[in-house]
């Protein structure tokens, strides 16, 4: 039996990237001229940092190809570009603006994914963001539980000067088998918030009958869409955000 919903105050709207629509932000990483400024050494699969420019729009972006990615042994290989992809149509569909635009596209290197490159607030403490109950990662908490997030960890947190904090690196979702490994456990157990559970069930009927259902059906497996489903409708019955499992390690290494 799920609890009675938590209240909160209520978030501010998240605020548009780059200054641009997001129409205009996909049109630009879709269509627009890209060229590799350098590499992010630190990255597990190849990253590159770019400029892409449409007309007389410039921004920078992050592109990940395909050719680049590391085998693993839980995932398909080649699948993990289209994966971020998914998680943005996901972060799109629930309107909370947790991951940034990201499209798959044709790049110097090949296929692959694309995303608008975010500044961070620097001065943040990321220890001390993990340990915290700001709301804006507790709806990332909901969003991974969503999504099967197997890699959620501080260093993908990108805060911003206004508060807002958004994600990324979600190459790792999306797997049938439970896989959430997060350092976000500060909510387990406890009750969804009232703006949570609302934005669960438009999102069941999205992916039930609406644009999302489709968009993913392009990006993931059958079996994949139907059971991220699943996880959405378990939140809705149960209430509650989830417990780490007990079958796995829970939090991802290293956890920055």
């Amino acid at each position: 039996m799920s609890s009675a919903p938590e209240s909160e105050p209520a978030l501010s709207p998240p605020p548009t990237l780059s200054g641009l629509p997001d129409s205009e932000t996909l049109e630009l990483l879709t269509h627009g001229r890209m060229e590799v400024v350098g590499r992010l050494v630190e990255a597990t699969n190849m990253t590159l940092y770019c400029s892409i420019t449409l007309g007389a729009t410039t921004a920078a972006c992050v592109y990940k190809p395909v050719r680049g990615e590391r085998p693993l042994w839980d995932f398909p290989d080649g699948t993990l570009a289209a994966r971020e992809v998914a998680a943005f149509e996901v972060s799109r569909a629930i309107g909370w603006r947790i991951v940034p635009p990201t499209v798959h596209r044709e790049g110097p290197f090949g296929p692959g994914m694309c995303q608008l490159w975010i500044d961070t607030e620097e001065e943040t403490d990321l220890m001390a963001l993990v340990r915290s109950r700001h709301p804006a990662l507790r709806r990332m908490a909901v969003f991974d539980a969503v999504v099967n997030n197997a890699d959620r960890k501080g260093g993908h947190l990108l805060p911003q000067p206004d508060g807002h904090v958004y994600g990324v690196d979600h190459g790792v979702c999306f797997a049938v088998e439970d896989k959430l490994r997060t350092v976000l456990w500060q909510w387990r157990g406890k009750a969804l918030t009232r703006e949570a559970l609302e934005t669960l069930a438009a999102l069941e009927r999205d992916l039930e009958s609406g644009g999302l259902g489709r968009r993913l059906r392009e990006l993931l497996t059958l079996a994949e869409v139907e059971a991220t489903w699943l996880r959405v409708r378990r939140l809705l019955d149960t209430g509650l955000h989830p417990y780490p499992s007990k079958d796995w390690p829970a939090v991802p290494w290293p956890p920055i």
